[in-house]
């Protein structure tokens, strides 16, 4: 592992699973962007929701094309299903909602335990027994995010976290429907495959949802960015990294995420970094690393079976 192609494989991977985190910890203020505050309504939610999948899907369908990918099996339609409604339609809108009501950094910390939350879902849905230490993390994950919304509300959550909570849960299960695919699947494939199968959908949406009072370029410069980067070629490093460097030991690359996020919403929108947001962060953090180490089972046999 010192010498030869793999450490360099392990090298790369790291490099590109570095670059996709960084690709989407820019979507939360870049959706900011897109949307506008309240009080300063830029694209529609349901139209930078549409607008990016169909955008994203368009490229797909031409990559698809490029590199010859098989068509998915009449049995393989319903992870491709789930996958969508979670990556493609739920996060994308429940995130856009949250983020006409509340600022990026906000969100980033809110988020920071999706980690946890796709594992969760993970440990379900594949009948792997995890141990109680992790459940134990899980919910203090939970309860710092609780903590951190009251804090910020002044004593009650507002509407926007439970936008948020919507968008973890509908991430994590997209998440882990994509997974399972992967396994007989390239990566790249899943993704495209999911977005073009969207197209039936997200198209028309886009196009009755289209803005009808004007946008400034920087709202439109942000959500051109979450349909080329945070909607696809986000997905192509993220995807690629893993496979290179091992899901193990990439992933852990997932952590600075919600950081980052913090980080990059100060020159993109010059929101200021608060102590208390910094110190949550750090903590969600902290929870979602010791959590990820605590053991996960094999499936059980029950679910094997299934």
């Amino acid at each position: 592992m010192k010498d030869g192609h793999p450490t360099e494989h392990q090298a790369r991977g790291l490099w590109l699973g570095t670059l996709g985190v960084l690709i989407f910890a820019l979507t939360l203020p870049m959706t900011r962007l897109a949307v506008g505050p309240v009080e300063a309504p830029q694209l529609p939610p349901l139209f930078v929701t549409a607008g990016r999948a169909a955008g994203a899907g368009l490229l797909s369908l031409a990559y698809l094309w490029l590199t010859h990918a098989r068509r998915p099996q009449p049995s393989e339609w319903p992870l491709f299903g789930i996958s969508a409604l979670g990556t493609v339609l739920g996060f994308p809108l429940f995130l856009a909602l949250a983020l006409r009501e509340v600022p990026s950094m906000h969100a980033a910390v809110v988020t920071g335990i999706l980690p946890l939350g796709t594992a969760a879902v993970a440990a379900w849905a594949l009948g792997q027994r995890a141990s109680l230490g992790f459940w134990a993390c899980a919910v203090l994950g939970c309860g710092l995010v609780m903590a951190f919304a009251l804090h910020e509300g002044g004593g009650q959550m507002v509407q926007a976290d439970g936008w948020l909570l919507l968008a973890i849960l509908s991430a994590s299960i997209g998440y882990v429907a994509g997974a399972k695919l992967s396994a007989t699947w390239p990566a790249e494939h899943v993704i495209c495959w999911v977005l073009v199968l969207s197209l039936p959908l997200t198209l028309p949406a886009a196009l009755w949802t289209w803005p009808t009072a004007p946008a400034s370029a920087a709202a439109w410069g942000g959500f051109a960015y979450v349909t080329v980067f945070s909607m696809w070629l986000g997905f192509f490093a993220w995807y690629r990294g893993l496979a290179l460097g091992g899901t193990l030991r990439v992933s852990q690359v997932q952590l600075i995420q919600p950081f980052a996020a913090l980080l990059l919403a100060v020159p993109v929108l010059g929101e200021p970094l608060q102590a208390s947001t910094v110190a949550f962060s750090l903590a969600i953090i902290g929870v979602v690393l010791v959590g990820k180490r605590m053991p996960v089972g094999a499936p059980s046999a029950a679910r094997k079976d299934s």
